[in-house]
């Protein structure tokens, strides 16, 4: 399902989001896990806690002596081995990051905006915190937060929702639309996008650019010649997104 549908609207009360998830797909969920599990050549499937008891999917992916570790979300309506997210979990562990790509809240195929929000996005923020909580248990102190599209929506209400998010970075990638309410953002931002990005994407380029320009050690970055999905971009995305960290996060 592509994204040119989700023409995202970053002015939403946040009271909305306290909404109880419901009507979300876990069948749906549950034939991506049957499909790309026993499909894995590279990582191991891990299960984290989710909302009410449920489990939900991750990939993890182990990098030898790791300088840092990225949860990586993924957007509206696939899984987390697909597309640009699948290159980049093992691209960025090649480069010597640990990955855990999550999976996110789901609705079925034929979908429309409204399913997704809000009926999703209390249930897609307590995964990334399940997810910062579990590679935090494993030992790592410099977690950068990663997203992609609705992804990055999502992960843009998480941090107006978590005071104190325990991530060192934010990626933010293919973000529609500007930034929500920052107050809580602490750390540097990456704000990438593609040269021939989505309209709603182009179009928010220098709203997106004020924001992180008031944010220290943050910075945009466009990656010629990509669309929104960085299809045959995959290598500059992953070398800009290696020396962004490099030169925000980890120690000099």
């Amino acid at each position: 399902m592509r994204c040119a549908c989700i023409a995202i609207l970053m002015a939403v009360p946040v009271a909305v989001l306290a909404l109880p998830a419901s009507a979300q797909d876990y069948e749906r969920e549950k034939r991506w896990s049957d499909e790309v599990v026993p499909g894995l050549v590279v990582g191991d499937a891990v299960w984290l806690d989710g909302p009410g008891g449920r489990k939900f999917l991750g990939l993890y992916t182990e990098a030898a002596k790791p300088r840092a570790a990225f949860v990586i979300v993924h957007g509206v309506g696939v899984h987390p081995d697909h597309g640009v997210i699948g290159t980049l979990r093992t691209s960025l562990a090649d480069a010597g990051y640990a990955t855990l790509s999550i999976q996110m809240p789901v609705q079925k195929a034929e979908a429309a905006l409204a399913d997704y929000h809000p009926t999703v996005f209390p249930n897609a923020l307590e995964r990334i915190r399940s997810a910062a909580r579990w590679l935090g248990a494993k030992g790592f102190d410099r977690i950068v937060l990663l997203s992609h599209s609705m992804g990055s929506w999502m992960s843009n209400v998480y941090f107006e929702e978590t005071p104190g998010a325990p991530f060192a970075a934010w990626v933010c990638m293919g973000l529609t639309g500007g930034y929500g309410n920052m107050r809580n953002v602490k750390v540097p931002v990456l704000d990438v996008y593609g040269e021939n990005d989505l309209a709603s994407v182009l179009r928010a380029d220098w709203r997106r650019r004020m924001t992180i320009d008031s944010i220290a050690g943050s910075r945009q970055v466009r990656i010629a010649g990509a669309d929104h999905f960085y299809a045959g971009k995959e290598k500059a995305l992953a070398a800009a997104i290696d020396e962004f960290v490099r030169s925000a996060v980890l120690p000099k």
